[in-house]
């Protein structure tokens, strides 16, 4: 399997982006961040900010957009390379940046005094670096030399500095080929070879660098320019890059590069002379042919059907279609000796080749699990023949691998992805479903004989759950791989938490459903050895890493914090009053009325098809895929409106309300002498240093008692009831593809329902912004006035809130809507939470808690404090083991 590479968004960069630079110069922050937000939905995994501007601010333009940035939850999940030439703006965005960020950069051409200066604050603020190929002689131009240069850094940075060598990002210089100097021909073979050398020789360091720059001598030409990075990534990836700045939704497919300028471009990539001309002079010539173009070769041959039974299975598997599969297979039956051969044969052949395709990224997930249903309609076909062979064996799997979602927790549409990939590669899986309790888990891995088990979860809470699995495997004597994934889970988690409560076993991280293949066959094969030895050694010092951080993050203390509260003006705001009190219901809600709300972005994101809607459609990698999977969406949406699959049901609450502290006052009516609950809101305690933010709590944005009289809203959505059966039916029916279709678009519909609903509480039930026009765009951009936060979610991380708010609306009664003991909602495509009306409310997470709030917060719930630590447990800037119970 190729190594995974990772996409750094360019287009927050003053110096590269004229639009950015006018924005931030006009200091039009909004449509600066909307920028960003772009560059995320895209498929950048790591935002590049740059502010190097001869007239700008730096430091003040850094500052100011890295801390709207961290208010942004949909921008703020991706880290962020603060990019600068100036130390002193370098510094100003560490002091900015919540998470892990990576600083670009800092190099040895100022000498080693002053690179272990920088570096050591780099670590000190906990972020990852970006070093450059440069030292005090300039930069480095061979493969030699960049290997020399990296090298030196590289044991400077971890032997004297203490440095981690998996937060090293190695930049090798990546430099204009086809110049027409001959100096500079060799350049990219140059990258490649220190590339492949620097990871071989550099343990755990990373290989970054900017990928435009290759192509610069053909500027103007863009579609010559993409093939050229396009080449340059599968020769650079494959020797070990890692990641690096390139618009990779304009890359075309390696393999539909029109073969006479992809053999142009890799002999200019690889620097090699044919029949007696250079490769550029080549290039050059050929270059004006493809300036009007992609140079992308025709579309697939529609005469696959004249193929023989063997390409005809192939053709199928590979491309989903299972319209003449029957036929075909008892074409394939007639000519076998038995029907088990045409399994093991044209169908495992046909199924390895679509494999090779995903591990390579030629193919993606919905693609695959298309694959899947031709596969299993074929052995479904083939079933009742090999049943009736008395001698009949079943095929030998790959191995037996046991996936659950753990107890609480009811999601699983990315466990059942993973499944269905792994099927395809030849695994058996036994499926357990969700909310299953470890002893079932166990007690079936026991029975079945299971190779490795694979735990899955989406609540905060799941997370506890997994420690408690992999202890139990630990008592009863496991010793086999375990994986973790699932939206909640990470590398740290695993690492710090879940491992080392299973040390008799191996515990590794799965990413995605893209990673799996590859980590199951590692485990499975003979260098598992060595790869658990790898995991186990790369876990220990992320529990290292994790460790040094706890001491490195400045927090302020909740005093401090509740100090600088936001603090709107009371004063000049009349709080809107709702045209009800109490609780409404909405059921059955309209299907079609939803069908017009929902966003389609996260939709692709569910399939790992990484893009904005709509522009994803006509992505030059996954456009394709994107466009065959949205059809078959449109056309199940239809049936699922006409034929009424699901049922919509909703409720809407209002009441009295004013804030007390960090609490919010719930009242059973306008008197507001008799309290009818307390909603519990957390605090932000990262330290916003002088002149910064204000630390924020949801309880801000409601009116303080004895100011006004204000009020809260509470909503419950579902468009899940029928979403199991029908995903049951298809799943019976061997059809997974359309069972992790349909349950993809009850999880739309809930979020459309959840988005239609509000705004009708905006123009019509709250009615506080009564003109509001419909604006789809706008409403998934968030631009309105007032939000909804979800409890669990990261304004307020704390899912027993849930409870509360189901009780203020009778949610389960109206909606049929369950809490799960985890606080999971049942049906999955449901989505709750709280209505704040105020015009200066925005989302914003609470990011990590100091002690004393989370005491304070355990004394205002009538919690212990252990109990506070375990619902709070992925927020908590402590570890609780390691703090001493008083005597």
């Amino acid at each position: 399997m190729r190594p995974t590479f990772i996409n750094i968004g360019e287009r927050t960069n003053v110096t590269g982006s004229a639009k950015f630079r006018k924005l931030v110069a006009e200091g039009d922050y909004p449509e600066a961040l909307s920028v960003a937000r772009q560059q995320v939905e895209a498929g950048a995994a790591i935002i590049d900010v740059n502010m190097d501007e001869g007239l700008l601010d730096s430091v003040h333009a850094m500052t100011t957009f890295l801390n709207l940035i961290a208010a942004e939850p949909d921008i703020a999940r991706v880290p962020i390379m603060i990019d600068s030439s100036k130390w002193e703006v370098i510094e100003a965005g560490l002091r900015c940046v919540q998470g892990k960020a990576i600083v670009n950069s800092i190099s040895l051409k100022e000498g080693e005094e002053k690179f272990i200066e920088q570096a050591t604050a780099c670590l000190r603020y906990g972020a990852a670096v970006v070093v450059m190929a440069f030292d005090e002689q300039g930069q480095a131009d061979t493969a030699d030399r960049k290997v020399e240069i990296c090298e030196r850094a590289y044991r400077i940075l971890v032997d004297q500095v203490g440095f981690p060598p998996e937060d090293i990002i190695f930049d090798p210089n990546i430099f204009a080929v086809a110049t027409g100097i001959e100096e500079h021909d060799n350049y990219a073979v140059d990258f490649i070879e220190a590339t492949r050398r620097i990871k071989q020789m550099l343990p755990h360091a990373r290989v970054s660098g900017g990928v435009s720059n290759v192509s610069f001598s053909f500027r103007g030409n863009e579609p010559v320019r993409r093939a050229i990075h396009s080449v340059f990534l599968y020769h650079a990836i494959a020797a070990g890059m890692d990641m690096g700045i390139v618009n990779a939704g304009d890359l075309p497919v390696y393999d539909d590069i029109e073969p006479e300028l992809r053999e142009a471009v890799e002999d200019v990539i690889l620097n090699r002379k044919r029949e007696g001309i250079s490769p550029t002079e080549r290039l050059v010539e050929l270059a004006p042919k493809y300036k009007g173009g992609k140079g992308q070769a025709k579309g697939p041959d529609l005469t696959w059907r004249q193929g023989s039974v063997a390409e005809r299975l192939k053709h199928a598997l590979v491309h989903g279609v299972t319209d003449y599969i029957d036929e075909d297979v008892e074409e394939a039956r007639q000519a076998a000796t038995r029907p088990l051969d045409v399994i093991e044969g044209p169908l495992m052949d046909g199924m390895n080749v679509v494999g090779d395709l995903f591990g390579s990224g030629k193919m993606f997930l919905p693609q695959v699990v298309k694959s899947a249903r031709v596969m299993k309609q074929a052995v479904a076909y083939l079933m009742p023949f090999m049943e009736a062979e008395k001698e009949g064996k079943p095929r030998e799997s790959a191995g037996k691998i046991l996936m659950a979602t753990v107890k609480g927790d009811v999601h699983d549409i990315g466990k059942n992805i993973v499944g269905v990939v792994l099927q395809c590669n030849n695994y058996e899986v036994i499926d357990l479903g969700v909310m299953v309790p470890a002893d079932r888990i166990l007690d079936t891995a026991i029975a079945e004989k299971v190779h490795m088990v694979g735990l899955s979860g989406l609540i905060t809470p799941s997370l506890d759950e997994m420690v408690f699995v992999a202890s139990e495997m630990e008592r009863r004597g496991f010793d086999i791989p375990l994986l973790i994934g699932g939206a909640t889970t990470s590398k740290t988690h695993t690492a710090v938490k879940i491992a080392p409560a299973y040390p008799s076993g191996s515990t590794t991280y799965v990413l995605d459903a893209s990673r799996a293949v590859g980590v199951v066959s590692g485990l499975m094969g003979p260098e598992r050895g060595r790869l658990e030895a790898e995991t186990r050694a790369d876990y220990a010092k992320v529990r290292e890493q994790f460790a040094r951080g706890q001491g490195n993050r400045v927090r302020a203390s909740l005093a401090e914090a509740r100090d600088n509260a936001f603090t709107p003006d009371w004063a000049a705001y009349d709080p809107p009053k709702p045209t009800f009190t109490g609780v409404r219901a909405f059921a059955p809600y309209d299907l079609a009325e939803l069908v017009r709300h929902i966003d389609w972005t996260p939709f692709f994101a569910s399939w790992e098809l990484v893009g904005r809607y709509p522009d994803i459609l006509d992505d030059d990698v996954v456009g394709e895929a994107a466009r065959s999977l949205f059809a078959d969406a449109q056309s199940m949406l239809q049936r699922i409106v006409g034929e009424q699959w699901f049922e919509a049901r909703g409720v809407v609450g209002f009441w009295p309300a004013n804030a007390d502290g960090d609490d919010i006052v719930v009242y059973a009516d306008e008197s507001r002498t008799k309290e009818l609950a307390r909603l519990h809101t957390l605090r932000q305690q990262m330290s916003k240093g002088e002149g910064g933010r204000a630390n924020v709590a949801l309880a801000d944005f409601i009116g303080p008692v004895g100011t006004k009289p204000d009020w809260i809203g509470g909503f419950a959505v579902t468009a899940g009831h029928g979403e199991l059966e029908i995903a049951k039916k298809f799943k019976d029916a061997g059809d997974d593809y359309s069972a992790i279709l349909s349950t993809a678009l009850a999880d739309r519909l809930a979020e459309a329902f959840a988005e239609a609903l509000h705004r009708r509480v905006r123009t019509e039930l709250w009615a506080y912004a009564p003109d509001e026009p419909f604006d789809l765009s706008a409403m998934i951009a968030e631009t309105y006035r007032g939000i909804r936060p979800a409890p669990g979610y990261p304004a307020q991380p704390d899912h027993t809130e849930k409870s509360t708010l189901f009780r203020l609306l009778d949610a389960t009664a109206h909606t049929g809507i369950e809490l799960t003991e985890s606080l999971a909602m049942n049906p999955p495509a449901s989505v709750s939470g709280l209505y704040f009306a105020h015009p200066e409310a925005h989302y914003f997470g609470v990011g990590r808690i100091e002690r004393d709030q989370v005491s304070d917060y355990a004394r205002r719930k009538g919690w212990d404090v252990k109990t506070a630590e375990r619902w709070l447990a992925p927020i908590l800037n402590y570890d609780p083991m390691a703090v001493k119970e008083p005597a």
